[in-house]
C-alpha cells in the first residue's frame, strides 16, 4: 500500500512516524512538502518537495506513482490545496482522508473577536490596542501594511518580506511554545492585543492562555472553507485506523 500524505504540519509528521514505525515492506509512505519553509522538519519515510500543478497534476501523480490512499494533513489555512486534493482523489479514484486538528474554542475569561480574514483582523485593531502580537505567519503581512499607528511583534519560522507594517519587530521561532514563555513575551513586549489564526492544536495554544491571564483581547481569524464530502479525523492515531482499514 502506498500512502501519500500532503504534509507540512505536526500531525502529518506524526502520522508518517506511526505508519513507518513497523517498517513493513508492504507499506510505503510518502510525504509531500510544499516548500514554503526554508528548513522544514523532515518526516520519516519518503519525502517529495514542491507543488503538483493543481488538481490535475496531483491526480496524475497519484496515478503515476501507484498511490492507494491520499491523506490531506495540510495546515487548516492552506485553503486551496484541500479542494485540489478532493478533486484529484476523485479523478484518480483514490480514497482521500482529511486529518484536521480541531478548532480552538473560547473558555471563561477569554476576550475574543472573530474576523473572517486577515484584512478583517487588521480593521479591528484600532479599537483594541496598539502593541500587537501577530502570529498569523509571514505570508499575510500585507493585510496589516496600512496599520501605521500600531507596533507589531511578528513571529514566524522564516523572515518575512515586504509589504509589511512600518513598525515591527520580527521574532524567528518555531513551536511548540510554553506557557511561561508566552507569559514572558506578552509582558516583556507590553502586548495589548493578540492576532492569531484558528490553527487549533496544542503547539501554539499557550499564547491563548497567556492572553486570557493577562486580560489581552484576541483577534481570531476563522478558518477558510474545506470540502464537506471528505471523511475527516482529528488526530494521527485515528488516521492510522482509517488507513489500515478501519474507515475504508
Amino acid at each position: 500500500m502506498h500512502v501519500l500524505i500532503l504534509g507540512g504540519t505536526t500531525e502529518a509528521r506524526l502520522l508518517a512516524g506511526l505508519l513507518t514505525a513497523d517498517a513493513s515492506p508492504a507499506l510505503r509512505v510518502t510525504t509531500s512538502l510544499a516548500g514554503r519553509v526554508a528548513a522544514p522538519r523532515r518526516p520519516p519515510g519518503e519525502v517529495r518537495e514542491g507543488g503538483f500543478g493543481g488538481a490535475a497534476g496531483l491526480a496524475a501523480w497519484l496515478t503515476g506513482h501507484g498511490v492507494d490512499v491520499l491523506v490531506d494533513a495540510t495546515h487548516p489555512f492552506a485553503g486551496e490545496i484541500s479542494f485540489h486534493a478532493a478533486r484529484a482523489a476523485a479523478s484518480a479514484r483514490v480514497p482521500v482522508l482529511a486529518l484536521r486538528r480541531p478548532s480552538w474554542s473560547p473558555v471563561a475569561g477569554d476576550v475574543w473577536h472573530e474576523a473572517g480574514s486577515l484584512a478583517g483582523a487588521a480593521a479591528l485593531l484600532p479599537a483594541l490596542g496598539r502593541r500587537v502580537f501577530l502570529t498569523t505567519g509571514r505570508t499575510g503581512l500585507a493585510a496589516f501594511a496600512d496599520c501605521r499607528d500600531a507596533w507589531f511583534l511578528v513571529r514566524s519560522v522564516d523572515p518575512p518580506g515586504p509589504p509589511h507594517p512600518p513598525h515591527l519587530e520580527v521574532l524567528l521561532d518555531r513551536g511548540p511554545f510554553t506557557l511561561d514563555g508566552e507569559r514572558d513575551l506578552l509582558r516583556r513586549h507590553r502586548i495589548d492585543v493578540l492576532v492569531t489564526k484558528d490553527s487549533g492544536g496544542a503547539a501554539t495554544a499557550p499564547k491563548l492562555t497567556a492572553a486570557r491571564e493577562a486580560g489581552v483581547p484576541v483577534v481570531v481569524v476563522r478558518r477558510p472553507p474545506v470540502p464537506d464530502d471528505v471523511p475527516t479525523v482529528p488526530d494521527p492515531e485515528a488516521a492510522v485506523g482509517w488507513i489500515l482499514g478501519g474507515g475504508r
